[in-house]
């Protein structure tokens, strides 16, 4: 079906199997409410709304999402507004277009992406909390 040639030509996956994705919003598609979900979701269609999962969101280089989203961790490609809070980590890459928050422990950025808003590093749910250390001679 594609020649090598095509393939060559093709934008890297994202290194999440395609067999872990449990929900698909496809380009064309479009959804309006609160999308709640465990496991792993990819959009690339137009939502508005709300999400909510302690899990993986993929948004691909076709959606339009305006959205407040709270996730375990967001891979973003496409055009976003609104607020995003990760508890591991956000990845913004290239051609993401973001307007908006951003509340993560951790965040890459790829070049050309466009990023308008403000972003608050936070420690991450499994960040180590320092301790105090007591030293001393014990008698």
């Amino acid at each position: 079906m594609f020649s090598k040639k095509e393939k060559g030509l093709m934008r890297k996956e994202t290194p999440i199997e395609k067999g872990e994705i449990k929900a698909f919003l496809g380009p064309g598609s479009q959804f309006e409410g609160k999308l709640v979900f465990n496991e792993i979701v990819r959009l690339d269609g137009a939502f508005r709304g709300e999400v909510t999962s302690h899990d993986t969101l993929i948004v691909g280089e076709s959606a339009d999402i305006q959205a407040d989203v709270q996730v375990g961790t967001l891979i973003l490609s496409g055009s976003f507004k609104g607020n995003i809070k990760a508890k591991s980590r956000v990845e913004l890459r290239a051609p993401a277009k973001v307007d908006g928050t951003i509340e993560t422990p951790a965040l890459s950025v790829e070049d050309g992406v466009t990023l308008n808003g403000t972003i608050t590093m936070t420690l991450g749910e499994n960040a180590p909390v320092a301790k105090p250390i007591e030293l001393g001679i014990k008698k």
